[in-house]
């Protein structure tokens, strides 16, 4: 199995927050015990808490350089079609469309800046999918040309020899062409 290139647990600001909507939760309910209505926010609460532990709870997004797992669900780059982000930020919550036309919604549970890194690394790794309805090379600003350049640039050349000494080589290159030897010498003078 490949090790990740990145790994996206769940943000553990989520815990203090569900601890705070418990306490909220206990305290609506002592209250409701004297005044009635009070028994809507116990409710909210609860709601409330069960919604932030979903969230603190899911399970870590790996990436790997072949395919994309979360949980025990793995899909692979190239089965991505189109990669739609919705208007939340974070926690981020994507939409991954497949090519069997399978549409699922990826949530991940972060702080801003993991959700952001999240989301370079799903449009990046995805080469076969519209990243928000445009095209992956569009997207990134890359000609057709560009991207086989980036799999496999060309080697560097770098000059060995000044001009006027690329010259004298040449000449010398020549003359071995036609005599057969650099000194012009036969065998007979040795």
């Amino acid at each position: 199995m490949s090790r990740p290139v990145a790994r996206y647990n769940s943000s553990r600001r989520y815990y203090p927050l569900a601890l705070f909507a418990i306490g909220g939760a206990f305290l609506s309910g002592w209250t409701a015990l004297h005044w009635a209505p009070a028994w809507i926010a116990t409710g909210a609460f609860c709601l409330t808490t069960l919604a932030i532990l979903a969230l603190a709870l899911r399970p870590a997004i790996e990436i790997h350089e072949t395919h994309l797992a979360m949980g025990r669900k793995t899909v692979a780059w190239g089965d991505i079609r189109q990669v739609d982000q919705t208007g939340w930020n974070a926690p981020l919550a994507v939409y991954l469309t497949l090519a069997d036309g399978h549409r699922f919604l990826l949530l991940y549970p972060g702080d801003l800046d993991s959700c952001t890194s999240l989301l370079r690394h799903l449009r990046r790794y995805a080469k076969e999918a519209r990243l928000d309805g445009i095209p992956y090379a569009k997207f990134w600003g890359e000609t057709a040309s560009e991207r086989k350049q980036v799999a496999h640039p060309p080697p560097p050349r770098y000059p060995l020899l000044r001009p006027e000494d690329e010259d004298e080589v040449e000449k010398m290159f020549q003359k071995l062409k036609s005599v057969g030897r650099i000194d012009g010498r036969s065998s007979d003078e040795k």
